[in-house]
Formats: structure tokens, C-alpha cells, sequence
């Protein structure tokens, strides 16, 4: 049986490609949502840009036919903008027949009552989908490009092998070990059957399992302190893999271990021209306002997270800011919001996109897509800590991108688990 789905605003502004993603079935734009799209147009952010990819998508449909008659989609669903917000429902008392969530709650609830198709309402709203059972309409959020956060790929497993088998690993410095549930630049535990006492760290590429090069590496002063930060290291010094992707929470060691590991390879092994560090600019709570001064210092109290592990780097040096400016000065260290990211090609860089996990899948997609020959690109972030209001743990680009990427041999992604910055920090971590 076909379905109808009610679109809400914000799942068009969140993915202009949700008007094509319900297969051969009915979707239906009230027109309270055309009317919250034209008031988001001019915004010049990813909100203003999806809603004029919206309405662009709207205008090249309707030269088929007109839209509120319905008009054909290529996945032989069917695509109409219901104007009938009023008439059969009887609002409750101190609802607000003209708001714009109420307009599309009647649209759904006259489709349920006049139709004999199920209708649902789609929307990332939590308090619309509220109102909607209480008003016995089916609702539910836009599930086409969530992750299961919970199953989330950690790049880590576990491999048991005889005592005979884990010595000649360790002589050898690598085994053979074809698995079809074995990931590119995995990382394996690996566990003697025998004396479960005995194991051993490797990583998994192409149907071997490999001693980790890097694990006891140093970098600008920083050590990895547990076996997941060796993991990390691995992978941020490895110049095959050219996506790394590092989760965790926060006092994990993500951003300080990515920072280390950029200024070695661009100012000790000159092994990339620039190191680049970019973040979203989205704010925690309430937004200050527009910020005074050059792009420079509009950009410091969003970057100060950054120039902290920077100074902290820098700490042997006898003036730590000085120097990092030098840097700065010299091109050698670039700091760029991701509003100016667009239509660049950057190669040869080694790029840190930090707090990753306030980007949406098409933003990530910008970003992976600048990439340029010979560039490494790392992401770091906290799924469980997202400031943009239309994304979760599930639904942000971050976990998309390791998800999606995880099958490819340039690809590499840990979580690391354990916090390092103080015994404060990790008590928050884990119960706050």
C-alpha cells in the first residue's frame, strides 16, 4: 500500500534530498512549509543554502505540473503542495491555528481523516511529534542518513590465535589473516587462546595483520598513554591513510594528538606544506553577536580551544604565543572557519577539522571533496555532544562519514575511550 508522508520545514532544511527519498510513495509539502523555506533563504549559512537548493528542486519540478495537482517523482512516488490546513480539524483549545507547526499538523490530520492511505508526519521536531500522537498521527524523524550510533564502527577488535601463532607474530612482525568481517587499518587485539595473559597489538590491511609502526611514537612532547592513542598515532603517522577519523570524548586526547602529529609533519619532516585547522562555527548555548575586528580575531575565541593545545606544544618554548604566531605569519599554520571552505582545492595540507560532530553529512561532504593531491585530511569529535540544532548522535556527519567510509584502505577511525586530561575531566566524562 503507498503512504503519504507529510514533509515538516526543518527535514528539508536538514537534506533537500528528502524530497526523493520515500520511494513510490506520496509526499506532501504544506504550505506553511513553503512559507518557513522563503524565510530561511537568505540566510548565509548551510540552513540558507539547503533552502534554496529546496526551492530550486520545487521550481524545476512544477514544469511538469503543477504542484498542488501533484506532480510525478523519479522514484515513482508522487510529490504535491496541500494548501487545505483548515476546515475538518477542530484545533484545541490554546492552539494556535496560524502557527506554522499547527498549519502542518492539520494538513496531516485532514489527509488522515479524508484519505485511505496512512499518513505520517516526518519531521526532526521532538515537540511536533508529540503533538501529533496526542492527536492520533502517526510521526516519526527522517531516518535516511542516521547511523546507528549505539553499533557505531570503533575500528577495534579482537583476534584470538594459538601461543604458537602469536610468537611467530611477534617475530615476524606480521600474520596472515583473511576475514571478511575485518576492516582496512582495523586495529586487532590480539589474544592467545591458551594464556588469555598474552596478546598483542596489530593493525588489519589487506589480509595481513601488521606490528603497529607508530605506536611508541613522540610527537612535539606527546606520547600515546593507552593502547587506542597508540591506535590514533598509527594512523595520523601514516601517510597512506588519508582519512582519519577520531571519536571520543571529551579530555580523550583527540585534538591534542592530531595537532601533534600535523606541526611534526609539516615543520620537522616537511612531509606536507601547511597545517590546517578548521572547526563549524556553532555556538554552545547563546549566541554573543557579531564579533569586532579582522578575520583573525573574529575567528580567536572560536579557535581558543585550539591555540590552548597549541601553547600547550609549544611549552618548551620560551615564548609559546610568539612563536605560534611566527608560524601563523608564515603560513605554516592556517586557521579557517568552514564558511570559506567552498569552491577551495587544497593539496598537500594536512587538515584537522575539529568538533566535527556540528557538521551535517552534506557539510562533511564539502569538506572531504576540497581535499587535494597528496592532503591528509583528520576529524575529530563527540557525537554525544552536538550544538546544531538539527543534528544528534545519529544524524551528524561525523559518524556518517566513518560509517560510510570505513570499507576503503585510505580510510582509518578509532575511539578512543579513556580520558587523559585530568581525574575532573574523566569524572565528568562518564557521569555527568
Amino acid at each position: 500500500m503507498r503512504k503519504t508522508y507529510v514533509l515538516d520545514t526543518n527535514v528539508l532544511l536538514h537534506n533537500p534530498d528528502a524530497l526523493f527519498a520515500f520511494e513510490d510513495n506520496n509526499v506532501v509539502i504544506p504550505f506553511a512549509v513553503i512559507e518557513e523555506i522563503d524565510n530561511q533563504k537568505k540566510r548565509q549559512d548551510e540552513i540558507g543554502r539547503n533552502a534554496r537548493v529546496v526551492s530550486r528542486e520545487l521550481d524545476a519540478l512544477r514544469e511538469s505540473n503543477r504542484l498542488s495537482e501533484g506532480v510525478d517523482l523519479p522514484g515513482g512516488g508522487r510529490l504535491t503542495i496541500e494548501l487545505n490546513h483548515s476546515g475538518l480539524m477542530e484545533f484545541p483549545q490554546g492552539l494556535d491555528p496560524e502557527k506554522y507547526d499547527n498549519r502542518i499538523l492539520a494538513v496531516a490530520y485532514n489527509l488522515c481523516v479524508s484519505g485511505s492511505e496512512p499518513v505520517t508526519i516526518v519531521t526532526k521536531d521532538l515537540n511536533l511529534r508529540i503533538k501529533a500522537d496526542v492527536l492520533g498521527i502517526r510521526a516519526e524523524d527522517f531516518y535516511n542518513d542516521k547511523v546507528d550510533y549505539e553499533r557505531l564502527y570503533t575500528g577495534v577488535g579482537e583476534v584470538y590465535l594459538s601461543a604458537l601463532e602469536l610468537d611467530r607474530f611477534y617475530k615476524e612482525g606480521r600474520f596472515n589473516y583473511n576475514s571478511h568481517n575485518a576492516f582496512p587499518n582495523q586495529f586487532m587485539l590480539l589474544k592467545s587462546n591458551e594464556n588469555p595473559s598474552q596478546s598483542a597489538l596489530a593493525r588489519y590491511y589487506q589480509g595481513s595483520l601488521l606490528h603497529l609502526s607508530y605506536g611508541e611514537a613522540s610527537c612535539w612532547g606527546v606520547r600515546a598513554l593507552n593502547k587506542e592513542q597508540k591506535f590514533a598515532f598509527e594512523l595520523l603517522l601514516n601517510d597512506q591513510v588519508k582519512v582519519v577519523t577520531l571519536v571520543g570524548r571529551a579530555g580523550t586526547g583527540k585534538t591534542l594528538l592530531a595537532l601533534a602529529v600535523g606541526l611534526e609533519k609539516v615543520l620537522e619532516e616537511n612531509a606536507y606544506s601547511r597545517l590546517l585547522i578548521t572547526r563549524p562555527v556553532i555556538p554552545m548555548g547563546d549566541d554573543i553577536g557579531f564579533l569586532p575586528g579582522t578575520k583573525e580575531e573574529k575567528l580567536r575565541p572560536w579557535m581558543q580551544p585550539i591555540y590552548d593545545n597549541l601553547e600547550f606544544l609549544f611549552r618548551n618554548c620560551s615564548e609559546p604565543f610568539e612563536v605560534l604566531q611566527d608560524l601563523i605569519r608564515k603560513g605554516m599554520v592556517d586557521m579557517e572557519a568552514l564558511t570559506y571552505i567552498r569552491g577551495r582545492s587544497i593539496p598537500r595540507q594536512f587538515i584537522i577539522c575539529d568538533e566535527a560532530q556540528n557538521l551535517s553529512p552534506h557539510m562533511i561532504k564539502t569538506l572531504i571533496t576540497r581535499v587535494g593531491e597528496d592532503t591528509k585530511i583528520v576529524l575529530t569529535g563527540d557525537p554525544e555532544q552536538i550544538d546544531h540544532p538539527y543534528l544528534d548522535a545519529s544524524s551528524n556527519g561525523l559518524t556518517y562519514l566513518v560509517e560510510r567510509i570505513k570499507n576503503e584502505n585510505i580510510s582509518g577511525h578509532v575511539v578512543l575511550t579513556k580520558g587523559e586530561r585530568s581525574k575532573v575531566a574523566e569524572l565528568g566524562g562518564k557521569l555527568l
